[in-house]
């Protein structure tokens, strides 16, 4: 079951809403058990099975977490208790790895030994990287004394609670428990207010924007897997389309999310922060799926800088110093740990060799940025000339850099990228239509030297894409973002309330309980719903 289905919005979430309040009305307990029963039928909806699988892995790291908390209560058991904490990461990495990576690792075989194993269709339960990473998680901060106590009943909260299940964001226990502890099981008709705007937002996003361009996106990536050449425009339109489209299909899950939990009174950690804003690669990454970035500097990258550190200085070298970094600290304490990340990264998101790419991709960029970071403000006379120059040109090669890893990520195989690429660089020519070149009068001649006539189309298409392109990139750089619309209420983990802007333009794009504000929201969510029933792609499900 999807948030964007008409089975979810009219069936499941007022069903389940009301069942809450209902029964919080009476007892706090049941309100949290039907909570549970009900993200349980919300994940078994599609596929019954899926229960079946996630369920023991969900009893077997509760029983882990137990015996680390058992073993962590008595003296000298240290080296226990990392060894338990170790299996619980190689079994859920084991877990994720059968499902996720099993066939990958047989095509990989079968391409370096020339073998021909006949491959058989796994079962990918739904968003099982998402709990595979919250679960290590959790281990890892019950190994560490953060969590001292939770029951069966706050772990599956935690790990089930249906918003955050199958799209994130990621979540930590600690942040997680003690909103469930104080819930009333009450109405709040703020926070349903709150949270209601906020799903409607993220449904517009999905349905309309992202599901919108998605159309003028896929024929072009589905042409170039099939063989076909993509030429200078629809490569750019592919590249920069689908750039925008899993953006607003992300980011507009995610405020979904939020809003259902915000729904219950739960406050979810924001997800994205405009990230196309960034000027650089590095503040990209803290705005775009910052509950991945997040989890992933807490308890991967930091732990192996941190022993890495360790290392050094006990053979006497130097740390990190700043601008002062010697090039081997640099390339050993930053820049490998960097690209071992993002390999990672690029790992969990997907199964296949253009994901890897995509991970060494960010991983090499962000690498780059550091060292510039290190040595680029030398060269400037001071910090404010410096940013001056860099923040412009900083966000082109941030965009363009985003824009090329994207094709990656999307391409089927490698050879659509190829070609998606080469189409990006006019290896694969240019085309025009063949109606509009006749359009351009005296200069037809001079263009048919340059391009190739795409024979006898108007040309509506080319037009009709450029204008969601330019459309979206319009709305996700210049409007608020979500989290900056609800601002006046703490829409998220992080985010926190500000008062009334006093300027004209904050206040037209801040929401706030108001009979006009009830108008916006209701077009968008005519319209979202409107849209609910068209082609749609989840780009997230096999997460």
């Amino acid at each position: 079951m999807l948030f964007n289905s008409y089975l979810f919005i009219f069936g499941f979430l007022p069903i389940t809403l009301a069942g809450f309040f209902v029964i919080g009305a009476r007892s706090r307990t049941w309100a949290l058990a039907w909570l549970i029963l009900a993200s349980l039928v919300f994940y078994a909806w599609w596929r019954p099975i899926n229960v079946m699988i996630i369920a023991p892995a969900v009893l077997i790291n509760y029983g882990l977490a137990r015996l680390l908390q058992r073993i962590n209560a008595k003296q000298g058991q240290a080296s226990l208790s990392r060894l338990v904490l170790l299996f619980g990461i190689a079994f859920n990495i084991v877990f994720l790895g059968y499902f996720k990576y099993a066939n990958f690792v047989g095509t990989v075989f079968n391409d370096v030994a020339g073998t021909h194993f006949v491959l058989t269709q796994i079962i990918l339960p739904l968003g099982i990287s998402f709990i595979t990473f919250q679960k290590i998680a959790f281990l890892i901060d019950v190994h560490s004394g953060r969590i001292q106590q939770f029951t069966l009943r706050d772990f599956c909260l935690f790990v089930l609670f249906f918003p955050q299940l199958i799209a994130g964001p990621i979540v930590h226990y600690r942040e997680m428990m003690p909103q469930f502890q104080k819930l009333s099981g009450r109405f709040e008709s703020m926070d349903v207010a709150v949270g209601l705007t906020l799903f409607v937002v993220g449904l517009f996003k999905k349905a309309v924007l992202a599901d919108g361009i998605a159309a003028h996106v896929t024929p072009i990536y589905d042409a170039a897997a099939a063989g076909g050449a993509a030429t200078l425009f629809p490569a750019w339109i592919a590249a920069i389309g689908f750039t925008l489209q899993i953006y607003f299909d992300f980011s507009g899950y995610s405020d979904m999310a939020l809003g259902l939990a915000r729904c219950f009174g739960i406050r979810l950690p924001a997800n994205f922060n405009s990230p196309f804003k960034a000027s650089s690669i590095i503040d990209f990454w803290m705005r775009w799926h910052m509950t991945l970035t997040r989890f992933l500097t807490a308890y991967l990258f930091n732990p192996f800088v941190l022993s890495l550190t360790r290392r050094r200085l006990a053979k006497g070298l130097p740390g990190m110093g700043g601008r002062k970094t010697s090039w081997s600290a640099f390339f050993q304490l930053l820049a490998g740990p960097t690209i071992v990340t993002m390999l990672v990264s690029g790992i969990w998101h997907g199964a296949g060799y253009l994901f890897i790419l995509w991970g060494l991709m960010h991983g090499l960029l962000l690498a780059i940025n550091h060292g510039w970071r290190l040595v680029g403000p030398q060269h400037w006379s001071s910090k404010a000339s410096y940013e001056q120059f860099m923040r412009p040109v900083g966000f082109v090669l941030t965009f363009l850099s985003v824009v090329v890893s994207m094709v990656l990520f999307r391409s089927p195989t490698g050879a659509a990228a190829s070609e998606v690429l080469k189409g990006m660089t006019g290896v694969n020519g240019v085309t025009i239509p063949q109606r509009l070149l006749d359009h351009l009068g005296p200069l037809s001649s001079v263009a048919q030297h340059f391009v190739i006539p795409s024979g006898p189309a108007t040309g509506h298409e080319l037009f009709v894409s450029i204008a969601w392109v330019v459309a979206l990139l319009l709305i996700a750089l210049t409007l608020p973002n979500s989290m900056q619309l609800a601002s006046r209420y703490e829409p998220a983990i992080g985010v926190k309330a500000v008062p009334a802007a006093s300027d004209f333009f904050s206040r037209f794009f801040t929401w706030s309980p108001s009979l006009s504000w009830a108008f916006v929201v209701s077009a968008l969510a005519v319209t979202g719903v409107l849209s609910v029933g068209g082609k749609s792609e989840f780009l997230y499900w096999q997460f």
